[in-house]
């Protein structure tokens, strides 16, 4: 082999080592099997320029045009063009590479997360732009959707009124429930509100269920139980929302698949 240039022993020296080399590593090989003839105080320094000056991706003033090595990502050279056998592949690159993956996989599921917090207040929205009429409707199919059977819509009631029923099945039994729907922008529904519409339910029914796209007060949340008199199931806007998604009801699920390891419950004795 022709030892005349630093280049030719640079090469060699990869080959004999058949892996990517740090520069150290390059000028150890060269010196122990002697492919070059250093005549200078400071030999590493003449294979670490030769390599810089040779390598693909830097490019400086006092580079060659004639590139040969490649730098690989845990900053390792390598033979330009020459295939890296797998198995030489650092354990660096392979945790660099797991943690890309990760890190890919953590912004994909954070944009999901933005995604759902941006679905669910545009889906509240439309909602909130219903007619009045519209939202009973709306909350009598939801009401099925969740097994209430024989629902209906009552006639224009006043504030306090019911403006729909039910049944729900409970074991062997069936639970007659009534229920309210405001569809509210602004305000807040209040304990006047709640004991308005438990007055008007108390007696003929077992269960009520209190539908708004607005939110309840402190006050109106802590009336929800009282002793003795029929319970009433609050769902501000947020709640509704939750329930739609549930049992995807006006609502479809458009998948993308993600992929992770699991090669290790396959190799699992």
């Amino acid at each position: 082999m022709s030892k005349n240039t630093i280049n030719n022993a640079i090469k060699e020296a990869f080959r004999r080592e058949n892996k990517p080399l740090r520069v150290k590593e390059v000028f150890w090989r060269i010196k122990e099997d002697n492919l070059y003839d250093f005549n200078t105080q400071t030999p590493e320094h003449v294979v670490r320029t030769a390599l810089r000056r040779h390598t693909e991706s830097l490019d400086f003033a006092s580079s060659s045009p004639n590139k040969l090595y490649v730098t690989l990502n845990d900053g390792t050279y390598w033979l330009k063009g020459k295939q890296l056998d797998h198995s030489f592949i650092s354990k660096s690159q392979i945790e660099e590479k797991n943690q890309q993956l990760k890190n890919s996989l953590d912004d994909l599921l954070g944009l999901q997360q933005q995604h759902i917090k941006a679905f669910k207040i545009a889906l509240l929205d439309r909602l909130k732009r219903l007619e009045p009429r519209s939202f009973e409707l709306f909350c009598k199919k939801l009401l099925k959707a969740y097994g209430f059977s024989n629902t209906e819509i009552t006639r224009v009631s006043r504030d306090g009124g019911i403006d729909g029923y039910g049944e729900l099945k409970i074991g062997l039994s069936h639970l007659n429930v009534a229920f309210q729907c405001k569809r509210w922008n602004t305000s807040t529904i209040g304990r006047k509100e709640i004991d308005m519409f438990r007055g008007a339910s108390q007696g003929s029914y077992q269960q009520a269920i209190f539908f708004t796209t607005s939110t309840f007060t402190k006050e109106a949340r802590a009336a929800d139980n009282k002793t003795g008199a029929i319970p009433i199931a609050l769902f501000d806007g947020d709640g509704i929302v939750n329930m739609m998604i549930e049992k995807k009801f006006g609502v479809e699920v458009q998948e993308i698949n993600t992929y992770v390891d699991a090669l290790d419950q396959v190799l699992e004795k």
